[in-house]
């Protein structure tokens, strides 16, 4: 209006409607970046909240098994939440946003995946109405900040402390969330392994314990109920008996070797060219040799 006022005394009439022309152009474009605002904020949302229905059926001890075939061609039979997105070819923004979501849920808890995508759909939808009533979107996003500090007060007022002393507490916690699992039939025996293995690594002060610690090692021709815990190193590999060597040796010493024993190669790739199997036998001898000098060294220490 100012713009107008300043003008109207040297072009009259025709200043102002060249002014309110500008103003409805204006107008036009705001409303067309609303539009196009709001078409992406549906498209995020709509995304998302199909991630969150294709892992809702398979919540709970009812839940579905879902039946995934992977890139390789693979098939896979779980109701893992994370499992299964993980496996789910995602392409959208939004929608990965629920499945590193689940990731992060399996490495902070390990149970749980499939309800905080299953919850986050939910508030996804519910959101959506509050935006098709006309509520901004940082207002939504600060009540549900209010909303979370509410809810986890509840959720501290309703808890019980854990004692990591008592064995028995720890394995029926286990249980619980074995039950929504394939292997739910044998909790009675994964679970007190699980939780024999994590103590193992968690230290006499039970601060914390990193999983990357207990490795799982997958035979074939076995069943789940075979399933045991090894408190130690499990190498797994077969026996050199090519050579007439020791299949078993009883109290034996293990050195783990970080490098490979190898005879050295040269730096750039280069080729030798032996004509005679005299030539030939000396090399092997010359690398049985060297090889052999690295043994003693390392037996010596």
């Amino acid at each position: 209006s100012g713009w107008v006022s300043g003008r109207i005394g040297m072009d009259g009439p025709a200043s102002v409607a060249a002014g309110n022309g500008m103003s409805k152009e204006g107008d036009g474009f705001l409303s067309r970046v609303s539009e196009r605002a709001k078409a992406t904020r549906l498209g995020n949302i709509t995304a998302a909240r199909s991630v969150a229905d294709a892992v809702r059926t398979s919540l709970g001890p009812r839940g579905m098994d879902k039946m995934v075939q992977t890139e390789t061609g693979d098939v896979l039979v779980t109701n893992d939440g994370a499992t299964i997105l993980e496996k789910m070819n995602v392409q959208h923004p939004a929608a990965k946003t629920l499945v590193q979501l689940s990731k992060a849920q399996d490495i902070e808890a390990g149970d749980g995946t499939t309800s905080v995508v299953v919850i986050c759909g939910a508030l996804l939808e519910a959101s959506l109405e509050l935006l098709e009533i006309g509520i901004h979107p940082t207002i939504i996003s600060e009540c549900f900040q209010i909303g979370l500090d509410k809810s986890m007060g509840v959720l501290e007022s309703m808890s019980s402390p854990v004692d990591l002393e008592n064995r028995e507490e720890l394995v029926r916690a286990a249980s619980t969330s074995l039950n929504s699992k394939v292997v739910a039939q044998h909790a009675s025996l994964l679970a007190p392994l699980s939780v024999d293995a994590v103590l193992s690594i968690a230290g006499d002060e039970r601060q914390g314990a990193d999983l990357r610690n207990i490795r799982i090692v997958k035979k074939l021709a076995g069943t789940v109920d075979e399933t045991e815990l090894i408190p130690g190193l499990l190498l797994n590999q077969s026996a050199e008996s090519g050579a007439s060597g020791p299949t078993r040796i009883e109290k034996a010493k293990i050195a783990l070797i970080q490098f490979q024993l190898s005879p050295p190669k040269t730096d750039m790739e280069n080729s030798v060219v032996v004509q005679d199997y005299a030539a030939m036998d000396r090399i092997l001898k010359e690398e049985r040799t060297y090889i052999l000098q690295l043994v003693k060294k390392i037996k010596c220490r």
